[in-house]
């Protein structure tokens, strides 16, 4: 189910902000010379559809992705403008790294750059934690979205099926 945010009722958590830097997190846009550092991260952990979708927000101008990084290590990322204009997704923390609010700065951070970038509100696709979503940023549900944008998805082929394809 995609879920649906009031961007413009966001503000910056200095809680959260400081929370962060306790812990040693840094929030930060990637740089592009960083997206295959950062796919080959996020394709073992949540798939190679979600690394096509962190590519396309890496390869926007400026790119619409953001990492969290602890202690020089990649935790997390967060990504909007991959797949529609105006959708916030994928994101996605490492579970080593969940419970330290690094997931909640990476949402806030991509959801103020999207009203920074003139957005009123903003979708949230194929929401998976909707409590989560609802709790941190007042999402609330988009009645009628499953499957919405992903429906008719083309399947990951395997190699063995594209070898016997062309024999």
């Amino acid at each position: 189910m995609d879920m649906l945010v009031k961007l413009y009722d966001l503000g910056p958590d200095a809680a959260l902000d400081a929370k962060m830097e306790r812990q040693g997190i840094t929030i930060r846009r990637v740089l592009p010379p960083e997206l295959k550092a950062l796919t080959d991260w996020i394709t073992p952990r949540f798939g190679v559809g979600w690394s096509s979708e962190a590519t396309a927000a890496v390869m926007r101008q400026p790119p619409t992705c953001f990492v969290a990084i602890q202690n020089g290590t990649l935790i997390g990322f967060a990504c909007h403008e991959a797949t529609a204009k105006g959708f916030f997704g994928p994101t996605g923390v490492d579970s080593a790294a969940r419970g330290q609010g690094a997931g909640h700065a990476l949402l806030l951070t991509t959801l103020l750059d999207m009203y920074a970038q003139g957005y009123a509100y903003g979708v949230i696709g194929g929401a998976g934690p909707t409590d989560f979503y609802r709790r941190s940023v007042g999402a609330v549900p988009i009645e009628g979205s499953i499957p919405g944008i992903y429906r008719g998805m083309l399947a990951e082929a395997e190699p063995d099926e594209i070898s016997e394809s062309h024999v």
